[in-house]
């Protein structure tokens, strides 16, 4: 089975458990950048006239994506993380998920968080890319173990 681990990281800290996931299955990294990186005030979610504010108030805005996954076909399975913006996934996540054809894939999100769940975020992601196979998503700390990934990635397959 052929995994990818793509990952959108605001901060590093989404990085650092993508990271980890892929050790536990092997999978390839890919990041997901932003064609026009966020600056910190990009990132003020409490200036309601933020980047990242005015791009969750909208929810058919789609930031473009830098880059490209060469060969998504090989990939089976692909862990999709992000950082958790107003009790969803960012709006690059759906600008990756819309840009490949996931039919018959299986996609799993993967997420991090100063505090919220995951909110509406499965019922969201999967409106965006109806044709994968989904499994529920998870938040997890950015520092978690391996073994706390591993564990995480047993329970999906139980």
């Amino acid at each position: 089975m052929n995994v990818l681990v793509a990952y959108f990281s605001a901060s590093g800290e989404t990085k650092k458990l993508a990271e980890t996931l892929a050790a536990v299955v092997g999978g390839d990294l890919f990041e997901i950048r932003p064609e026009v990186p966020y600056t910190t005030a990009d990132l003020d979610w409490r200036d309601k006239t933020s980047r990242s504010t005015l791009e969750m108030n909208d929810t058919a805005c789609r930031p473009p994506v830098a880059g490209t996954v060469e060969d998504m076909d090989r990939y089976d399975t692909i862990y999709i993380g992000f950082p958790i913006w107003w009790y969803e996934a960012p709006r690059i996540i759906h600008t990756f998920l819309e840009r490949y054809d996931l039919t018959g894939k299986t996609v799993i999100p993967f997420a991090t968080s100063g505090g919220s769940g995951m909110g509406n975020t499965d019922a969201i992601l999967r409106q965006t890319a109806k044709t994968a196979a989904w499994k529920p998503g998870k938040r997890l700390p950015a520092g978690a173990s391996a073994q706390e990934v591993a564990a995480w990635v047993k329970s999906l397959n139980a």
